[in-house]
């Protein structure tokens, strides 16, 4: 099967072709599964993470699973691409732009995703507390209705456990210390590579997520109905409809519920990064996203608080302790708690903070050995990636407030 794809302002340098051959068992070699099914599931969420001022989001810690290379270097690997190198452009970034910047902006598409193992009603506190919240980096992807989500195949389906993926999954774009500049974007459906879903294959640890329309708080946010007055941030319901929701309200005898705000979608809100496949190793990449945790040698160089970045160029490169044959590499000397899902992005343009997504963080390593890590490691995306982000990129998810 052949695509013909929109490739205006591709980069000069970049490897592209507007004739792509699709992979013939590429339909096959997607999996999806749910996240939030239902609007009314993703609001309880969205709630769930943002009350007693976003306490669940703040709790958070960085997410680890899988994150060391347990290895003194890595080894030659063997990327190879499959089928003819392609682009898809960034929203915002079909046309040609002559505008340039000499420092390196950082991109609005980043943030984070939370996710947890559930969560429980805690007694003394009289509120909800998500069980075991962590966090990993994540970007904002081109998509047909600009609600994509590009992250570590980890930081989504869950390795840990016989559950299919990782709970109450949400993307909080320029998140920072409780703060959702943008809103906040709750997973709807997840995609990944049929091989990382049910083997787990390094090769394979990306995954795309579709989200539905961002949720913002009312001016205040919620507080407890305890006049009229402060009716502005309810939605009256029936008591039915009430008992499906994890916070809602009687008040004088009729049943309340959070109103949310629509935030609009994420792409409009934050653009979204390009899609590249099948590149050429050896190009130069910006790797961003939230480092945290320590180097072996005990140095807490990054505190996950805000959003770093490094550069260099791609390298064939296999980590004996990953089950993988085709993996890049790239200096970088993010710590490995936090950098979790974080976006390799090629040919970046500070200028309008875009470029083209070609892989994302999986592991770090210390390859001199001497106890500070300078590698980041990512699958390299070829056809079979692309067309695992195609049957994302092509799906709608709409608003549910």
């Amino acid at each position: 099967m052949k695509r013909t794809l929109a490739l205006g302002g591709v980069a000069a340098g970049l490897l592209a072709s507007a004739l792509v051959t699709q992979p013939a068992n590429a339909a096959g070699d997607v999996a999806s599964t749910p996240l939030a099914s239902t609007g009314i599931a993703a609001k309880n969420i969205a709630a769930l993470w943002l009350a007693e001022n976003a306490a669940n989001l703040v709790n958070a810690t960085p997410y680890d699973v899988e994150t060391q290379v347990v290895s003194k270097h890595v080894s030659t690997g063997g990327p190879t691409a499959d089928t003819k190198p392609g682009v898809v452009p960034a929203i915002g970034d079909e046309k040609k732009t002559t505008s340039t910047s000499k420092n390196v902006n950082l991109p609005k598409t980043t943030g984070k995703v939370f996710f947890s193992d559930g969560f429980d009603w805690d007694h003394k506190s009289r509120r909800w507390v998500a069980v075991n919240p962590h966090w990993c980096s994540a970007t904002s992807v081109q998509s047909n209705y600009r609600n994509l989500v590009a992250t570590a195949g980890s930081c989504v389906y869950n390795t840990e456990t016989n559950k299919a993926t990782l709970e109450n999954w949400v993307f909080v774009p320029g998140y920072y210390q409780g703060k959702t500049p943008w809103g906040i974007y709750v997973g709807k459906q997840a995609f990944t590579h049929y091989d990382y879903d049910v083997y787990e294959d390094g090769d394979r640890n990306y995954a795309f997520v579709t989200v539905y329309n961002g949720l913002k708080l009312p001016s205040g946010g919620f507080a407890d109905i305890k006049s009229d007055a402060d009716l502005g941030a309810w939605t009256e319901v029936t008591e039915a409809v009430a008992k499906t929701y994890k916070f809602h309200f009687k008040y004088k005898g009729k049943f309340y519920v959070w109103k949310f705000i629509d935030a609009g979608r994420l792409g409009d809100n934050v653009g979204g990064q390009g899609f590249a496949y099948n590149q050429k190793v050896g190009q130069s990449v910006y790797v961003f996203g939230y480092p945290s945790g320590q180097h072996p040698d005990g140095n807490q160089a990054f505190t996950g608080k805000t959003l770093k970045w490094s550069y260099g160029k791609t390298f064939a490169a296999k980590a004996s302790a990953i089950k993988a044959e085709e993996l890049l590499g790239v200096k970088s000397s993010f710590t490995g708690e936090g950098a979790l899902g974080s976006s390799w992005i090629a040919q970046y343009k500070s200028a309008r903070r875009l470029g083209y997504l070609n892989g994302v963080t999986i592991g770090v390593s210390d390859t001199d050995g001497n106890k500070r890590y300078d590698t980041s490691v990512s699958p390299y995306f070829d056809g079979e990636a692309y067309g695992v982000y195609k049957a994302a990129a092509n799906l709608w998810s709409g608003s549910i407030a």
